[in-house]
């Protein structure tokens, strides 16, 4: 019997579609049913409403889709980017104030 091979890596061609845009978000919201969570990209603008009081409002423009193996696989991606960044610039502080995440079911 002849030994296995291994099978050769494809090449990645990395392309950017006509329709592709790079926007800015500071506000990420989760939502998920049991086949998929739903990444909601938005921007908060936060406002002083007629009485004085501070409103904040998030304008959402766009949303990612993604099954649970992606989800978890972008995850891990991105605790790895994150401890690399930390690692050459500091520690990246948290605001003591953060929205509830929406979960859909």
């Amino acid at each position: 019997m002849a030994p296995m091979q291994t099978p050769q890596q494809p090449q990645v061609i990395f392309e950017e579609a006509d329709n592709y845009h790079q926007a800015y978000a500071n506000s990420v919201q989760v939502r998920m049913t049991m086949w998929d969570l739903e990444l909601v990209f938005g921007k908060i603008k936060q406002n002083a409403a007629a009485d004085g009081a501070p409103t904040v409002v998030i304008e959402n423009f766009g949303a990612v889709t993604l099954s649970p193996s992606q989800a978890k696989a972008l995850s891990e991606v991105l605790v790895q980017h994150v401890r690399m960044y930390e690692e050459n610039f500091g520690p990246i502080p948290l605001k003591q104030w953060t929205a509830k995440s929406t979960v859909t079911m």
